[in-house]
């Protein structure tokens, strides 16, 4: 076991009460919804939960909800939720849906797991926390990744100065996404739909996890605690929304957050949130919950598990005084003051020849933005964004706050 790492925790929380299954039903049961229908069979079979419904827009085949029991199916949330009365609803549909759907289970006596991100802007989430306080439901927000003991860990490494006086947190993150992942879905690759928001860009849906986990290391959770947001949106694609982009956070403790984003790299690599100090750096790779301490010449490696966030739900519905929430609405402030951002800002701009290379590989057809996968590197080295990186095809940010301290300087001069 390395020496200076914090050993991995176990469950930071309580599973389910034995005995006492509980009432679940799953709204989105394509796409990423897969995910929920498999952790919902493995919950039945430990006898924790019950699916007391599900609801999509399509019919839902036997062989789909195979290992869930026989549960009634409605395109109608509002329908299904008179009907089956459930404990815990999974919200797993659009963005655009999100506060819809979220309010009406509430409204119906359910507690809710809503995925992320929670809502498409600060309106929607308001609605949804005021529905919350007032029926006294719980709604915990999909952030898997902050429900890894990997946080925590790399707090004590901060708080212990294990890498010396904390500098800033980056994040570089950097996929291969074909063509028709922009196409996948009537809301993909859109901002607004019929006048309503949806802000379906790289750092607000995909890379949503790197921003989400880089605030919440720069213990930054409500709106207050950001000084300033500046934010730059760019396409490769035929799209509404952003494929590539990057934002540079300055929170009122005076520590800058930077997540440089793209869905056009030239190869897939695997995502990572860097806290830089005076004396060293701590590396997660949040996607495994690999951490990565280089301090003192000596470089040390640990993996952290994840606590599953409907598991987490279901033992704080059961015993509220004993048990938090991992990602209650209100811990994703900080990252709704980021999507408001994007939300806000002007279109992306569109990166064009010579700078795009159209591509037909084992990937699909997509467009490979040309350098960017060094450019999300350097991004990440020095807290900078692509326009202060001489990017060819970068344009100004966008800014919202005031005047942040001059940070990134010393991050350099740390590297």
């Amino acid at each position: 076991m390395p020496e200076r790492l914090p050993p991995p925790a176990g469950p930071p929380s309580a599973g389910p009460v034995p005995g006492t299954p509980v009432r679940v039903l799953l709204a989105g049961v394509y796409g990423h919804g897969r995910t929920h229908v498999r952790n919902l069979g493995r919950l039945v079979r430990a006898g924790a939960v019950t699916v007391a419904g599900v609801c999509d827009p399509r019919p839902v085949s036997a062989d789909t909800l195979a290992g869930l029991g026989d549960p009634p199916w409605s395109g109608d949330l509002t329908d299904l939720l008179v009907r089956t009365r459930p404990d815990v609803t999974v919200i797993c549909t659009p963005i655009h849906t999100h506060a819809d759907l979220a309010v009406a289970a509430m409204e119906a006596g359910s507690h809710v797991l809503l995925e992320k991100p929670p809502a498409p802007g600060r309106a929607e989430y308001d609605r949804i926390a005021r529905t919350a306080e007032r029926t006294g439901r719980a709604c915990q927000v999909g952030f898997q990744d902050l429900a890894s003991s990997a946080l925590p860990a790399i707090a004590r490494l901060v708080d212990d100065g294990v890498i010396g006086e904390p500098l800033g947190i980056s994040g570089a993150c950097a996929w291969v996404r074909p063509a028709h992942y922009f196409t996948r879905s009537p809301w993909a690759g859109r901002r607004a739909i019929g006048g309503r928001p949806v802000v379906d860009g790289a750092l607000t849906n995909p890379f949503a996890h790197a921003v989400a986990s880089a605030l919440r290391l720069a213990r930054a959770t409500a709106p207050a605690d950001l000084a300033r947001i500046e934010v730059e949106l760019y396409r490769a694609n035929a799209i509404e929304s952003d494929d590539t982009s990057c934002v540079r956070v300055h929170t009122r403790h005076g520590t800058p957050v930077t997540v440089a984003a793209t869905l056009c790299a030239a190869a897939d690599h695997d995502p990572r949130l860097v806290v830089h100090g005076t004396r060293g750096r701590v590396t997660l790779f949040y996607k495994r919950g690999e951490v990565r301490l280089e301090a003192g010449g000596a470089r040390e490696t640990a993996l952290y598990p994840r606590t599953d966030l409907l598991e987490n739900l279901i033992a704080h519905v059961a015993r509220p005084d004993a048990v938090e929430l991992l990602v209650p609405l209100r811990a994703t402030g900080a990252f709704t003051a980021v999507v408001e951002a994007v939300r806000t800002a002007p279109d992306p701009a569109e990166i064009g020849e010579p700078h795009r290379v159209r591509l037909a590989d084992e990937h699909g057809d997509r467009f490979v933005v040309s350098g960017i996968d060094d450019l999300v590197t350097a991004s990440a080295a020095d807290l900078a964004l692509y326009s202060e990186l001489h990017a060819p095809w970068a344009v100004a940010p966008t800014t919202y706050g005031g005047t942040p301290p001059a940070a990134t300087t010393a991050v350099r001069e740390a590297g």
